[in-house]
């Protein structure tokens, strides 16, 4: 009976131990369960700077974008620190596909190029490719993201989990869909500066236009005959 008492006293004594390991197991699933759900867009550009994107744009738009280290931290944080270096400045749009979306973010051009960081792990998620989505270009290989990025024209749900969605256009659209179209277009057009909302920079200042010799017109010029 003592043999017993003894037992059962044990038993308990490991129950009392057994109790928190299941409640910090539980604690734990709660944690994943909220580290992979995925929060709505805030789509205010005045809020969370440091995860707004500002593209500056040759066409004389800036667009504003709303990064979330939520769906694809490694991502948002590659673009982060190529924005950061400058890298994106001048960089042209070369693959714009109508009806689909404008790639860019290759210093060469050409859709061969990438930055000298190494390539990123995928982060694919579940959020769907809708229109203003910011999503990763890759190669053939899951984890050859680099540096090129592409936003979405029209929803293309068939890029849904094969592509790090990483972000959403939340203010002036309309400026990405006037980028021109091409691969690459004829007349690309270019990201003057790219930077975060929370560094404050100001729109870069144009380019003049070429300067034109003042020359007076006169009749004769008018009526000159036209050369072949």
């Amino acid at each position: 009976m003592t043999m017993i008492k003894k037992t059962l006293g044990a038993l308990a004594a490991l129950s009392l131990f057994a109790a928190p390991t299941a409640a910090f197991a539980q604690d734990d699933e709660e944690v994943v369960a909220k580290a992979r759900s995925f929060v709505p867009i805030n789509y205010d550009p005045s809020e969370d700077l440091e995860n707004v994107w500002v593209l500056d744009l040759s066409n004389g738009e800036r667009v504003k974008i709303r990064l979330m280290p939520e769906w694809a931290p490694n991502h948002v944080e590659r673009i982060k620190t190529l924005t950061s270096q400058g890298f994106y400045d001048g960089i042209i749009f070369h693959r714009v596909i109508d009806g689909f979306m404008a790639q860019g973010g290759d210093p060469t051009g050409t859709g061969q190029g990438g930055s000298e960081l190494p390539d990123l792990d995928e982060e694919f998620n579940p959020m769907p490719h809708v229109r203003g989505s910011l999503a990763m270009a890759r190669a053939t290989e899951e984890n050859s993201a680099n540096s090129q990025f592409f936003i979405v024209f029209y929803p293309r749900f068939s890029l849904d989990k094969r592509y790090t969605n990483f972000g959403r256009v939340i203010d002036n659209m309309a400026a990405v869909d006037s980028i021109n179209r091409g691969e690459p277009p004829r007349d690309p057009t270019r990201i003057l500066q790219a930077s975060l909302a929370s560094d404050s920079k100001a729109p870069p200042v144009a380019p003049a236009a070429p300067a034109t010799m003042d020359v007076d017109i006169t009749s004769d010029m008018l009526s000159a005959p036209i050369t072949q």
